[in-house]
């Protein structure tokens, strides 16, 4: 059976093939292409028509599949009208609209959510809500365009800091304490969404359906793990680093809520307990700013070189868009530290902070979940980056298991293959990502 996954990242999107048989499955690409903001009247906007004309592309290039089902980043999302019309492109993450919050608006023990000032409740609070009758997350507005069907999937439904992580539903006290109007939110769903509709089917040149997968990335790239025990830490590592641990249910300590750790939403009910890292976004930054030149030749020569300078991924300073090697050393002056010098330096920098700041979330993690680590799993596209998987060993001092790149398609892929029958619980999806993803490990 031949499946379809449309995984949409902050900086990139790709519609992947997952092809089921007695061999295992088989990964394709069919489309990628990028994905570009927009600022418009001093606002940056998600350029989310475009985001779709890319997935009609991606699903006519990748042919008749038995579903389609969609992921992306978590916390945004777009606004629609009584007649279901987009009421504007939706604001991007970054934007400084929320740069005031400085306080959580959603209560630790009820979302148990990560504070993160760019939170969806802390954008809904800065949103003219008035002709607003439905919110649909990323992935669920692109679904809503193919399939006609609104409802919001859990997994994403965790990020928005207005979910009940403990009664696993909206958190309906809170959104009517804070006067957002309850209107606006759709039923969470799970399973099959429906047929594509009639006037998208005629446009890719076949019918399929859509189903709700594990639709945060982040959860779509967990059931990807290669692991073969609980005992495991997991990096998903791309434009973010999320980094944590899979537990049977949440954490709503003060400890935990001081530690800034977060409790999502994954499938079979589990939580991804885990803290949010900038993630290679400075490293990415650095090189749009110096040309986009090619970055093995500069990780070849950051591994030969070294620098005792650390910046915190995590400082609001590397959050928006643009001169980041100039905002590197403006923060290197801050904090009393010589900055690198050279490009390859920077990039040393940037890796070795990216994996002390790993070591300090995984730390955290165990201290306050109880969970033991024996291995971290490093899923996603920096899972190629074979410094960052190595400084990750030595700065943790644990074996780095490095792959599969594509984790997020795949367990998008795995998860619609369980709704046909394919596959069965967890620990069956994860043995078969074993069986038949690379992975190389790197020893402390």
């Amino acid at each position: 059976m031949r499946f379809t996954a449309v995984d949409l990242g902050a900086s990139s999107g790709r519609v992947m093939t997952a092809e089921f048989s007695a061999a295992g499955v088989t990964l394709s690409q069919a489309h990628r292409f990028p994905n570009r903001p927009v600022r418009v009247a001093g606002t940056l906007h998600w350029d989310v028509l475009a985001l779709y004309r890319d997935v009609l592309d991606g699903l006519r290039a990748a042919g008749p599949a038995e579903s389609v089902g969609i992921d992306s980043w978590g916390v945004d999302y777009g606004l629609l009208d009584a007649r279901g019309a987009l009421l504007g492109n939706p604001v991007h993450y970054r934007d400084a609209r929320t740069e005031h919050v400085t306080e959580r608006a959603d209560p630790y023990p009820v979302t148990g959510l990560q504070f993160l000032r760019f939170n969806t409740v802390n954008q809904l609070l800065n949103d003219d809500l008035g002709r607003a009758e439905t919110l649909l997350l990323i992935p669920d507005l692109l679904g809503y365009w193919l399939s006609g069907s609104a409802g919001t999937e859990r997994t994403n439904a965790s990020t928005t800091g207005l979910y009940d992580v403990t009664r696993r539903d909206w958190a309906w006290d809170l959104i009517a304490e804070l006067g957002l109007p309850r209107r606006i939110f759709r039923p969470i769903t799970e399973g099959a969404a429906g047929p594509l509709r009639e006037d998208v089917a005629a446009e890719v040149g076949y019918t399929t359906a859509v189903t709700k997968v594990a639709s945060h990335d982040t959860a779509s790239a967990v059931v990807a793990v290669p692991a073969t025990t609980g005992d495991f830490a997991y990096i998903s590592c791309g434009t973010w680093s999320l980094v944590g641990v899979e537990l049977p249910s949440p954490v709503l300590t003060e400890d935990s809520r001081l530690a800034n750790f977060t409790n999502e939403a994954g499938i079979d009910g589990t939580t991804r307990y885990l803290r949010n890292v900038m993630g290679l976004w400075i490293l990415q930054e650095c090189l749009r700013a110096w040309g986009d030149p090619d970055l093995e030749p500069l990780l070849d020569a950051a591994g030969r070189t070294g620098t005792d300078t650390v910046i915190d991924p995590d400082d609001p300073a590397f959050l928006p868009p643009g001169d980041m090697p100039a905002r590197i050393a403006a923060y290197c002056a801050r904090t009393g530290q010589r900055a690198p010098e050279g490009r390859a330096q920077v990039v040393r920098c940037i890796l070795q902070s990216l994996a002390l700041a790993y070591q300090r979330a995984i730390a955290d993690a165990v201290r306050l979940s109880g969970r033991r680590v024996e291995v971290v799993h490093l899923v996603g596209g920096g899972s190629r980056n074979a410094l960052l998987c190595r400084l990750t060993a030595e700065a943790t001092g644990l074996p780095v298991v490095a792959g599969p790149v594509e984790a997020t398609a795949l367990g998008n892929a795995l998860v619609q293959a369980r709704a046909r029958g394919l596959v069965g619980d967890l620990a069956e999806m994860r043995e078969l990502v074993r069986r038949n993803a690379g992975v190389r490990t790197w020893e402390p």
